[in-house]
């Protein structure tokens, strides 16, 4: 086996407000994140919020991962051991009243129903959300960190799935070997992409 350089570490509990920052940095002007995210004077707030919830689900069930220059991050979910507890009820009501708002549920919560309708029910490596600080944007940190995740994938043996809504991101998810398997008109396009778990 060929001995691997890491450019990807776990991140700790105590990194989890970099990780919320960055990817709130990232997203901020996500079509996806802003169809679920109230828009009012507090968006920047909520979409962060929406980031802290993110954060907490994967950390739980998934995996958080931070570059080891901690310009770059990931949350993977592993939907297979999601489970219902009395903390994601708590953090399910703080999602709604921190990001989505009340007025907001109906269209999120139809959202993410024609979303699962959509994703294959296997077991599967959930790339929820990848990031890179603004700042270092276009210098191959995202890159590597997406090699590692692949790297990762292949030794859980499960496929990457993810959405995006970002046009110009699909060229570069193909350059990694994902295949759009689905579309979802929701006013934008989401695009549904998967990768086969790596054979050797």
């Amino acid at each position: 086996m060929k001995n691997l350089t890491y450019a990807m570490m776990k991140a700790t509990y105590s990194d989890k407000a970099l990780v919320v920052d960055i990817l709130a940095q990232s997203f901020d002007d996500n079509q996806s994140v802003n169809y679920i995210v109230q828009q009012d004077q507090n968006r920047s707030k909520r979409i962060k919020a929406l980031m802290d919830y993110s954060f907490e689900v994967c950390y739980a069930f998934g995996e958080v991962f931070l570059s080891d220059d901690k310009k770059a991050c990931a949350l993977v979910l592993f939907p297979d051991q999601k489970r219902t507890s009395f903390k994601s009820i708590l953090l399910d009501v703080k999602l709604i009243l921190s990001s989505v708002g009340i007025s907001n549920i109906q269209k999120a919560l139809s959202r993410e129903e024609k979303i699962k309708n959509l994703q294959p029910k296997e077991l599967m490596y959930y790339l929820w959300f990848i990031g890179v600080d603004p700042k270092y944007q276009n210098t191959g940190a995202g890159t590597k960190l997406l090699n590692e995740i692949i790297e990762d994938s292949s030794r859980k043996k499960r496929q990457i799935f993810l959405e995006t809504s970002t046009l110009k991101n699909l060229p570069w998810y193909k350059k990694f070997g994902f295949d759009i398997y689905n579309e979802l008109d929701l006013g934008y396009k989401l695009f549904f992409l998967k990768r086969e778990v790596a054979t050797k």
